[in-house]
């Protein structure tokens, strides 16, 4: 069916690859691209012989559009799937542009110098994308990702409106380690320590990190602390949502989690601010990162569940309504499954149903989209069938 170039090889990209290999009718061809080529070639060696997918590897500086445009029109690929670092989204998107190839990722751009993440930078290229007759597909993850197109299908079945939205997102994995991130501990670091915001009456609301806390019992999990934050579908949802009026962004941290982090900022270990030490320019949250466990290490060792979803409340025939969509996912099971944990997995998934949907034309139309703008429904039947089955409550018990 077609060929896809896969740019990043960190834990979600493996589990998107592990994906595309198990769905081989549609991913005939990929390519593997990263800094580190050895890493591609080792996850090569692993997948081939298990699947049909051809599978190919190159190296590659996301960071340099030639080098990315170079690769694009060497390898021709049907899509491009970012699956590289926030900072590097622009420079694929306009290689991209250059070859006139269809775009995918999974987390919206931030400068690397300011701990700042907004759509506006990619929403500013879609006459560009629409002019070359090519999809930029924004956020293919799971939040944001999932969330929106949960949010496309309430709206779709379930509402005539939808006024309040709660996003929860509880990772009840337990990795043993008394302090270590799920994922990239920079980004994370960076997300968790930036102020708090939610949308209400057509603007923006303002935290203090970590300032608003609600508890919620979570099937499958427990009860769990959980804290408002910013988080990106929220920019695209105010918009894309007609009646809308508040959308909050909940996710849950352990005591442990909170008190290291707390004592690590105190000390200034998260500083983005670069410092000299022994005559060399570091900064201290990328030395943290060397020093904290690997994400991708957490894998064999966590044990428990996720549980990520949203709540709506709204109104259909006139009368008011609530409904919640929600996933569950094993750390172990998605371990045994393609050798990562729930955090990557919930990420990888809806990756590779993104790309596919736009390499099949399902989800094929110019310019630059959030999830949220296509029908739901395909991506629904998508995640039963590739490892995410959802669930949903007409009686949740809500938020206050």
């Amino acid at each position: 069916m077609g060929r896809c170039l896969i740019i990043g090889c960190g834990g979600v990209a493996s589990v998107a690859i592990h994906k595309c290999c198990q769905n081989s009718e549609v991913f005939e061809d990929i390519c593997i691209a990263s800094r580190t080529v050895s890493k591609c070639d080792a996850l090569k060696a692993k997948l081939e012989g298990t699947t049909k997918t051809k599978i190919s590897t190159a190296q590659v500086n996301a960071d340099n559009t030639d080098e990315l445009i170079a690769l694009i029109e060497s390898y021709k690929p049907d899509v491009v799937l970012n699956l590289a670092l926030p900072y590097q989204d622009l420079k694929i998107m306009d290689a991209c542009l250059a070859t006139k190839t269809h775009y995918i990722d999974t987390a919206n751009y931030e400068p690397e110098d300011t701990a700042k993440f907004e759509y506006s930078w990619q929403w500013a290229y879609r006459e560009r994308f629409e002019k070359a007759g090519i999809t930029a597909l924004l956020g293919s993850g799971f939040d944001p990702g999932v969330t929106s197109v949960f949010s496309a299908y309430a709206l779709k079945h379930e509402f005539d409106e939808i006024n309040y939205i709660d996003i929860l997102d509880c990772n009840g994995g337990d990795h043993g380690y008394p302090f270590a991130t799920n994922f990239n501990p920079e980004i994370n670091i960076r997300e968790v320590s930036a102020k708090g915001s939610y949308w209400e009456d057509g603007h923006w609301g303002e935290t203090e990190p970590m300032e608003i806390k609600r508890v919620y019992n979570f099937e499958g999990v427990g009860e769990k602390d959980m804290y408002l934050l910013h988080h990106e579908e929220i920019e695209s949802l105010a918009l894309n949502i007609p009646g809308i009026k508040r959308i909050r962004f909940f996710m849950t941290f352990g005591q442990s989690y909170l008190t290291h982090l707390k004592c690590l900022e105190n000390v200034g270990m998260t500083s983005i601010e670069p410092i000299m030490y022994e005559g060399k320019e570091i900064i201290p949250l990328q030395f943290l990162k060397a020093v904290l466990p690997d994400p991708a290490s957490l894998g064999p060792r966590t044990v428990g569940k996720t549980n990520i979803g949203c709540i709506f409340r709204g109104k259909k025939d006139g009368k008011e309504k609530t409904y919640y969509l929600y996933n569950i996912c094993d750390h172990q099971e998605c371990y045994r499954e393609v050798g990562s944990q729930a955090i990557s997995y919930t990420t990888g998934v809806p990756a590779m149903i993104g790309a596919m949907l736009v390499m099949n034309g399902t989800w094929q139309k110019p310019g630059v989209y959030n999830m949220e703008e296509f029908d739901p429904d395909p991506f629904m039947d998508a995640l039963n069938k590739w490892g995410l089955p959802w669930k949903e409550s007409h009686n949740p018990v809500l938020v206050d």
